[in-house]
């Protein structure tokens, strides 16, 4: 694969998993995961992690799976190479392990005394996309060995925080977000 191609597959693969948490914050609100619950004098996850906000951001990923199976064809006309198609565990994978990329970021940031929405770089731009290839590499583990090659997986790795930061960047200047990070 050359690189442009490299790049679009990659953007194709993980795009029911760059969704989701974006998703998650137009539907988010109502009762918190963790119920209000803390664990050794801080709160689990934060108010910011609802099932709301969880449920939607997972069925909108699976949506964009299923779109972009209707449309791969199409797509590998116009592009002229090949981009994947989702196979029913990956599509529930990508964007679930998404979201609980996420929630584990959350974990981690309560515990080491951050509040909701302080910034910990790094873990902030990967969490997701890390925690949705692992949970798709457990489940569905030869459609992932199929696709995501050694080059695609640093593509991955690479684009993901930026596109990471301009998304969060964009939503914190049309006011769905409180902070640019």
């Amino acid at each position: 694969m050359g690189p442009l191609e490299l790049l679009v597959v990659a953007f194709w693969v993980m795009l029911p998993a760059y969704v989701p948490n974006n998703a998650a914050v137009l539907a988010g609100g109502g009762a918190p995961i963790d119920g209000g619950r803390t664990w050794k004098g801080r709160r689990i996850l934060g108010d910011g992690k609802t099932w709301r906000g969880t449920i939607v951001g997972t069925l909108v990923g699976v949506g964009v799976a299923y779109v972009l199976n209707v449309f791969q064809p199409t797509a590998v006309s116009a592009l002229g190479f090949s981009v994947p198609t989702f196979p029913l565990a990956a599509m529930i994978t990508l964007p679930l392990g998404a979201m609980l990329g996420d929630m584990t970021a959350s974990f981690v940031k309560r515990r080491t005394g951050r509040n909701r929405g302080a910034p910990l770089p790094g873990v902030d731009q990967l969490d997701f996309a890390v925690m949705a290839l692992a949970l798709t590499a457990i489940v569905a583990w030869e459609w992932f060995v199929a696709v995501f090659t050694v080059a695609l997986l640093v593509v991955v790795l690479i684009v993901t925080p930026v596109l990471h930061v301009v998304t969060n960047v964009l939503a914190y200047l049309f006011g769905f977000k409180h902070e640019p990070w």
